[in-house]
C-alpha cells in the first residue's frame, strides 16, 4: 500500500507548481518564499491568469505518506546514542541532528551498524568508525 501511496505522491510532486511570493522576481529585495497575496487590487490573489498559482490544500499528498524518507521509511532525527533505542531497520532510518559533535557521531553511527539502522548522514564520521581515515 506505501509503495502506491508514495507513486502517487512523486506524481502529485511533479503537478505541483513552484509556489512564489507575489513579484519577488521583479524586486531584488524581496524573497521568493511564499506569502499569500493580501492586496485589494492583487492579481496574484484575484487569480488571473498568467500570475502564479496560490497555496491550497488541494496540493497536500496522501498523509500516510507526508514527511517520509523518499526510501519510503520514516526519519528519525538523533542527538545521542540512546536515542536509537526502539527503533526498527525496517521501518526506520537515521538522520544525525546536525549540532552533534564528532565523537558523538562515531558512537551513534556504531550503535546504528550493531542495530542494522541506516544512517542518512554519516559524513566523515563514517570512514573514523571503521577505521579507514584514522584519526589525524
Amino acid at each position: 500500500m506505501s509503495e502506491r501511496l508514495l507513486e502517487l505522491r512523486e506524481r502529485l510532486k511533479s503537478r505541483k507548481p513552484k509556489f512564489l511570493r507575489q513579484e519577488s522576481w521583479r524586486y531584488k529585495r524581496l524573497e521568493t518564499g511564499w506569502r499569500k497575496p493580501k492586496g485589494k487590487t492583487s492579481k496574484m490573489r484575484r487569480r488571473l491568469r498568467g500570475w502564479p498559482k496560490l497555496v491550497k490544500v488541494g496540493y497536500k499528498i496522501p498523509s500516510a505518506v507526508r514527511g517520509l524518507h523518499p526510501s519510503g521509511a520514516i526519519e528519525v532525527l538523533v542527538r545521542r546514542p540512546e536515542d536509537l533505542r526502539g527503533l526498527d531497520p525496517a521501518r526506520h532510518v537515521v538522520r544525525i541532528a546536525h549540532t552533534v559533535g564528532e565523537r558523538k557521531r562515531i558512537a551513534i553511527i556504531q550503535k546504528s551498524a550493531e542495530l542494522g539502522l541506516r544512517v542518512l548522514n554519516p559524513g566523515r564520521a563514517l570512514e573514523i568508525a571503521s577505521g579507514v581515515g584514522g584519526a589525524e
